[in-house]
């Protein structure tokens, strides 16, 4: 630890926050904020929908291999510069405080999207399981019962969380296991064939409804950052991080891909699935009986475990960001709980602003898409500014963990497949999650050249 800390002051900080985390934990942080049963089975209903087996089967892969050259991006800088504020302090490094001004809000607005899509679609798989109405009268209040027992324990229990990040690692691949196990047992199987069925409910055609269905995976994706935040209380960062970021998402990738065949070859009627308000409660129920609602309650456990690693990834990036004065009150956000060694005021910020979010959306998928588009900016602005300045002979930094003369290849690659997905999720459905994004993006550069430009100097970080 005393050699973490020597490597954290040469980067400009002393340390603050509790270094627990060794290489697993670092890992399943990440796993569980991915959550393959969260983002597949809360999602499970949009990919059906628009682009029917299909997409689970061809879409799920494709979204993996292409996530995978955007992790290994954010992997190689993790290496180089292991610091809380990780993505916003790679982007003013190469671009300048400006640049990171812009990467830090957006991860951090992507990150309250995503906590209240994980915490609002517990809710809704919730509500009829206690039998009340899935509306947002019943929906709301449970979304915000739950982010309390995430800010509460993130704020008093970081021991706690990280141990708990640990049991939702192996929580998450049991449950998988559990799930394919029961269906692969009990219950009815169609042919394999079926699994390359298209139906969409799209009125652009079937291959516009494919890749609106990629949603489901690409929002499943997200999060695995969450390994570079807390590399200030991780042992060994510039390897356990790196590896931690790869590692979740190739085995969120493995176990998601066995999970959604084993339910879509388990659905008996697709037009009735399709149909109804949640198709993955309708097949398991369908197929299973009361065995299918004993895997919802397992499913719902991972999400509670999914909700509770992303306000600690959430509050990281604040925390961060305010040390480095680039928020409003930011003397207030940058401050650790003498007893607890928390960011505290941060997670109840984080969480607060979730809730936010969750009132705000009608819809849990315009929720995922500004979750998604948000997030997955915030990324691809390091690793372009990284690519810019490996041209330009100006970034010659590597950590352990590298991509050798493959960096600019990958990283290109990386950055086109954002581009794409962001094209993508601010399209019809999701509208409203567009409409949001390009707003808060003009209030961030009024709030930038307005008021923060004069005063936001970044972070005490050189290339050096």
């Amino acid at each position: 630890m005393s050699h973490d800390a020597d490597e954290l002051a040469k980067l400009g900080y002393k340390q603050e926050l509790l270094r627990e985390m060794g290489a697993f934990s670092n890992f399943a942080l990440s796993f569980s904020i991915i959550s393959i049963l969260t983002g597949g089975v809360v999602l499970y209903g949009h990919g059906l929908k628009y682009g029917g087996p299909f997409v689970m089967t061809v879409g799920w892969p494709l979204v993996a291999v292409m996530t995978l050259l955007v992790a290994a991006s954010l992997a190689e800088l993790a290496s180089a510069f292991p610091t809380a504020g990780a993505l916003y302090h790679w982007a003013v490094l190469f671009g300048g405080p400006g640049w990171g001004f812009l990467t830090a809000w957006l991860n951090t607005i992507g990150q309250f999207a995503i906590t209240a899509a994980i915490d609002y679609g517990l809710a809704e798989f919730l509500a009829p399981m206690l039998g009340w109405p899935a509306d947002r009268a019943h929906v709301l209040p449970l979304c915000g019962a739950i982010l309390l027992s995430h800010a509460v324990l993130n704020h008093v229990g970081v021991r706690v969380v990280a141990r708990l990040n640990t049991v939702s690692a192996w929580y998450h691949v049991l449950g998988v296991v559990l799930l394919v196990s029961i269906l692969a047992i009990f219950a009815p199987k169609r042919d394999l064939s079926f699994l390359l069925t298209r139906t969409t409910i799209s009125k652009g055609g079937y291959a516009w409804g494919f890749a609106l269905g990629l949603l489901q995976a690409q929002w499943t994706f997200t999060g695995y950052d969450a390994s570079a935040h807390v590399t200030e209380e991780t042992h060994d960062p510039r390897r356990n991080a790196p590896r931690g970021i790869m590692t979740s998402v190739i085995a969120s990738g493995v176990a998601g891909y066995l999970m959604l065949l084993a339910v879509t070859v388990a659905i008996r009627d697709l037009p009735t699935a399709v149909a109804k308000d949640n198709p993955f409660i309708y097949v398991l129920n369908d197929a299973l009986g009361s065995r299918g609602t004993f895997l919802l309650w397992v499913c719902m456990g991972a999400m509670w475990f999914c909700g509770l690693a992303s306000v600690t990834s959430n509050s990281r990036m604040l925390f961060a960001f305010a040390r480095d004065g680039g928020t409003p009150a930011a003397a207030q956000l940058s401050r650790v709980s003498p007893r607890f060694s928390s960011p505290h005021v941060a997670v109840w910020v984080s969480a607060i602003c979730a809730f936010a979010v969750a009132a705000w959306a009608e819809a849990l998928s315009a929720m995922g898409a500004l979750s998604t588009i948000a997030l997955y900016a915030s990324y691809a602005v390091p690793i372009f500014l990284a690519w810019r300045a490996r041209r330009r002979g100006g970034f010659r930094t590597r950590g352990p963990w590298n991509l050798g003369r493959w960096s600019s290849a990958i990283n290109a690659m990386a950055i086109g497949w954002v581009l794409l997905v962001m094209a993508l999720f601010v399209m019809p459905p999701n509208l409203l999650a567009g409409y949001t994004f390009g707003g808060c993006l003009v209030v961030l550069a009024l709030y930038w050249f307005g008021y923060m430009k004069k005063r936001f100097t970044g972070p005490p970080l050189s290339l050096d």
